[in-house]
């Protein structure tokens, strides 16, 4: 099924829809936020989210410090998981300033909420729901986002099949307006995470939840990620945003600038393009060259009225002019007789021909 999402209309027959997730790289600061939802815009985003979590409702500082060491990308940070996500997160204050600026600039505002006042406190401010990778099997609060009746975009990074059908269940029997989103939670930027994309699960999720809306969420820099999703089906794409990649920041160095968030954009309204009609025929900008390079059925050599055709006296030649014979109509061709005489080279006609 179609979501419409204010003017926007979300489905495999329409655009793709862009969202920029500015997530923290706000660095704390209310006017870098603004100024990178203006970016955003600029870039041909369609959505700047963001991210509603507070320290103490998403992590625990007593589990991440009991870990031997911090792993994967918080391995680099050079403070604790608690005071990271402490300074990232933002302030519930900022959410109408936010909107307001993304109202002003014509961009959707919408945020991920990570615990149940977040989800309750942006229903007055957003038209859509987000939930992180991270929630996949906290089906109580996909149950209370599904719960508000709004477009709810779920993505599906680090997770199994049955993890991922067990939330589609859940949410579809509240909300039918569901967008599924693969992904890959490496926040790496390494290389090496173009391996690990596996793009083609966007057909398993095709063939398992058929009507629902896919899409990907996706932490590489490349576009072909991006281009090969569309090209499956996907027609929803959150990536990070930022104005540079060397700022300091948990965010920064895996998003997108806005020169790579344009190309992006406008390389896959070029795709979408070039995906056209799954039917196959004489495409219109062909109708010329069918002619031109098609070959029909000419006179080998003069032929008399009352003439007998034989394969020798048949050529296959090019121009296919409009209304002359086609090369697959030699058999019914050969036994036939002229009515009129045929010059050689001329097409043939089926009202030149007799029994």
């Amino acid at each position: 099924m179609d979501i419409t999402i204010s003017n926007r209309t979300i489905g495999l027959n329409h655009p793709t829809y862009f969202i920029a997730d500015i997530a923290a790289n706000h660095d704390g600061d209310l006017e870098r936020a603004k100024e990178l939802i203006r970016l955003a815009k600029q870039a041909g985003a369609d959505s700047a989210k963001f991210q509603n979590f507070r320290a103490p409702k998403i992590v625990s500082d007593y589990g991440f410090r009991h870990m031997n060491s911090q792993v994967s990308h918080q391995a680099s940070w050079k403070k604790s998981v608690f005071e990271v996500y402490q300074q990232a997160s933002i302030p519930f204050e900022w959410t109408s300033i936010l909107k307001e600026e993304c109202d002003k600039v014509g961009i959707e505002f919408f945020s991920a909420p990570y615990d149940f006042e977040a989800i309750d406190m942006l229903d007055e401010h957003v038209k859509l729901y987000k939930a992180g990778s991270g929630e996949i099997d906290w089906i109580e609060a996909l149950e209370r986002m599904a719960s508000k009746g709004k477009p709810f975009f779920v993505a599906t990074g680090a997770s199994t099949i049955g993890e991922v059908q067990q939330a589609v269940h859940a949410i579809l029997k509240i909300n039918p307006q569901l967008v599924l989103m693969q992904c890959n939670t490496n926040y790496t930027a390494s290389p090496d995470n173009y391996n690990h994309l596996h793009l083609n699960v966007l057909k398993t999720y095709a063939s398992m939840f058929p009507g629902v809306i896919l899409g990907l969420s996706d932490h590489t820099h490349a576009l072909a990620p991006v281009l090969g999703a569309v090209t499956l089906g996907a027609r929803v794409i959150e990536r990070h945003f930022t104005d540079r990649n060397d700022r300091e920041g948990p965010d920064h160095k895996f998003a997108m600038n806005p020169d790579n968030w344009a190309r992006m954009v406008e390389e896959t309204r070029l795709l979408e393009r070039s995906l056209g009609s799954s039917d196959k025929f004489v495409a219109g900008n062909e109708v010329q060259t069918a002619v031109v390079q098609r070959r029909c059925l000419r006179a080998a050599r003069d032929i008399e009225p009352g003439e007998m055709f034989t394969r020798e006296m048949i050529d296959v030649l090019r121009p296919a002019t409009p209304g002359a014979i086609k090369p697959d109509q030699i058999a019914n061709v050969i036994g036939t007789r002229a009515l009129n005489f045929i010059p050689a080279g001329k097409e043939l006609r089926w009202t030149d021909l007799g029994a």
